[in-house]
């Protein structure tokens, strides 16, 4: 748990394309009640006096000063710049605004900006998932223990976030964990965002259901129907979460090829995880084959679902082999049992994000300073 505690506050925003929810962060706590505004999609000076706004709000809260501004904004982006390119949601935005440097110019402090993706991954990796499962490890006195994490979202699109070592991974040029421009295994000429997606959902539970069309269905309702809970086409519902996990879980294993780490989910969608969860963990448990007619694993590690009971409980025993140390006469003792776990994020996406936007404020004026 790094940060507990840190005594320095971070203000904190979660910009999306419908809201601003501001807040202000201490030892990864949440010290004022968040401050939710409408965005200003449209209206680049309006959209910009909401933000400045909203900052302002939160620091008239606070019983000291903040010592930084840390917030997720949607890319394409300069994030070491705080320089925002052209974006989709929030078309005010129509390029090369350098938002970072106008708050630090009103604030005198230093900002941070980057996607909600990595805040989220970085949140999950300091305070949220990863410490879970190690002191789940660590309570029954196993010797495994994880350094690195994959946290994806789920909703709009398909966002996600690399952590290695307590450091975010952020690449070259603000473009790291671009899983949305993973291939889609059921469309090999798109991307997986096009079944990763709300309208991913709502479009195969049309084809489905011969519904002409499905925007009218949200995903919670689309999960609803197919668990009985609201009337609708169940078999198309289940159908549409089958294939979402399906290609979320071929997504996931070309990550975690390359990452070797814990997986977390977060996002709106990730509510729904009983009817795809289990589809993940069969894609990444699934197999290869060779033109010499070998079937061998998708992936060298075993892959288990941590939200499964009794995945869980084989995931935390792992095994015990005691071999010889060759010409001696000692043993060592070892868990030959590679393995690494999906499961869905226990303190919510929102909280994760603003402690990843909080830790990555700290951490980055800690090796400023250094």
């Amino acid at each position: 748990m790094k940060y507990l505690n840190d005594k320095r506050i971070v203000m904190t925003l979660d910009a999306g394309g419908t809201n601003f929810v501001f807040c202000a962060i201490q030892a990864n706590d949440a010290i004022v009640e968040p401050t939710t505004i409408p965005a200003e999609t449209d209206n680049l000076n309006l959209c910009l006096e909401k933000i400045i706004d909203g900052f302002q709000n939160i620091k008239t809260k606070l019983k000291k000063n903040p010592d930084a501004i840390s917030f997720a904004f949607p890319g394409p982006a300069n994030y070491p710049k705080g320089i925002i390119e052209k974006l989709g949601n929030l078309p005010a935005f129509n390029g090369g605004i350098a938002l970072g440097p106008m708050l630090k110019e009103i604030f005198k402090i230093p900002v941070f900006i980057n996607n909600d993706g990595n805040l989220y991954a970085y949140g999950e990796a300091i305070a949220g998932f990863l410490p879970y499962i190690n002191n789940l490890l660590k309570e029954t006195k196993s010797s495994k223990h994880f350094n690195n994490l994959l946290g994806i979202t789920l909703g709009t699109g398909f966002g996600a976030g690399i952590v290695r070592n307590e450091e975010l991974f952020l690449g070259d040029n603000s473009a790291s964990a671009g899983t949305w421009l993973l291939r889609n295994k059921l469309f090999p000429k798109m991307n997986v965002e096009e079944n990763i997606s709300i309208r991913g959902i709502q479009r195969t539970y049309s084809e489905g259901s011969k519904m002409e069309i499905a925007n009218n269905l949200t995903p919670k309702e689309i999960y609803e129907i197919g668990i009985g809970k609201r009337k609708g086409n169940k078999k198309a519902a289940l159908k549409s979460y089958k294939i979402f996990g399906e290609v979320v879980g071929d997504a996931m294993a070309n990550s975690l090829a390359l990452i070797d780490g814990i997986a977390v989910i977060g996002g709106g969608i990730a509510k729904a995880h009983s009817l795809f969860l289990p589809e993940i963990i069969n894609e990444m448990n699934g197999t290869f084959k060779s033109f010499n007619g070998t079937i061998n694993p998708r992936m060298s590690v075993k892959v288990f679902n941590l939200e499964n009971e009794k995945d869980l409980n084989k995931f935390l025993r792992g095994k015990s082999a005691n071999i010889t140390i060759p010409k001696t006469n000692k043993h060592i003792q070892y868990d030959p049992l590679p393995r690494i776990g999906v499961g869905i994020s226990k303190i919510g996406t929102n909280k994760a994000i603003n402690l990843g936007a909080y830790a990555f404020a700290l951490n980055s004026l800690n090796n400023f300073e250094r």
